[in-house]
């Protein structure tokens, strides 16, 4: 079956697979497979490894990364999700916040490589130790494994002008272990409605990814 373009810009499908056109041809980042056509080189975007990508196989339907968004991400792991990113806003900027320092060496190995990545070793719940380094961010993406997930997003969707998307990943079971993942997300909803920021898109991510939703909302 032929690689075909799909409705987000920048992700392209095989069959069922999502695909990124790879910034770094002939390289993997986490042991996804390579599709070569017509001279251009793809990367599997495996949504049991990617909450984004899990959004978008549950049918998530706003995509504000154009080739030259600033995005801002806050837990960014070893860099599975930040490396599909890097491919899709090729000529932006990720600046990729993660507080561990074994996954930050993984980031700065993979910024080695991709030179839109910009790796930051701090804690995403104290924006004030890095926002210097940012200039304005266009999208703000957390996915953060802490009880204050929605105090840690306002904190920093007030670095992101107006008209700026943020992208919320709700680990349930981080939030409130006792609690329902349904439960957690309507609080989670409330909780940013009560701040000014309705949602504009909400997906529970199973069978992708067990116990979280997607929470989208625009900075007025």
């Amino acid at each position: 079956m032929p690689v075909r373009s799909t409705e987000w810009e920048g992700v392209y499908a095989d069959g069922t697979w999502l695909l990124t056109p790879n910034l770094v041809p002939g390289t993997v980042v986490y042991g996804e497979g390579l599709i070569r056509e017509k001279g251009r080189e793809f990367r599997r975007w495996d949504a049991n490894r990617s909450k984004l990508a899990a959004y978008l196989k549950r049918g998530g339907r706003v995509w504000p990364f154009r080739p030259r968004s600033s995005v801002l991400y806050l837990g960014a792991g070893s860099g599975t999700t930040v490396s599909h990113l890097s491919d899709v806003c090729a000529e932006g900027t990720i600046t990729a916040i993660e507080i561990s320092p074994r996954s930050f060496r993984d980031l700065l190995a993979l910024a080695e490589k991709r030179s839109n990545l910009v790796p930051i070793l701090g804690d995403a719940g104290k924006p004030e130790f890095y926002r210097g380094r940012l200039g304005s961010p266009d999208v703000l993406y957390q996915d953060v494994a802490q009880r204050d997930q929605e105090g840690i997003f306002l904190r920093n969707l007030d670095l992101l002008p107006a008209g700026a998307i943020g992208f919320l990943m709700i680990k349930a079971r981080s939030a409130d272990v006792a609690a329902s993942p349904i439960k957690v997300f309507e609080s989670t909803k409330r909780t940013l409605a009560e701040a000014g920021f309705e949602p504009i898109d909400f997906r529970t991510l199973e069978p992708f990814q067990a116990d979280h939703g997607a929470l989208v909302v625009m900075k007025r």
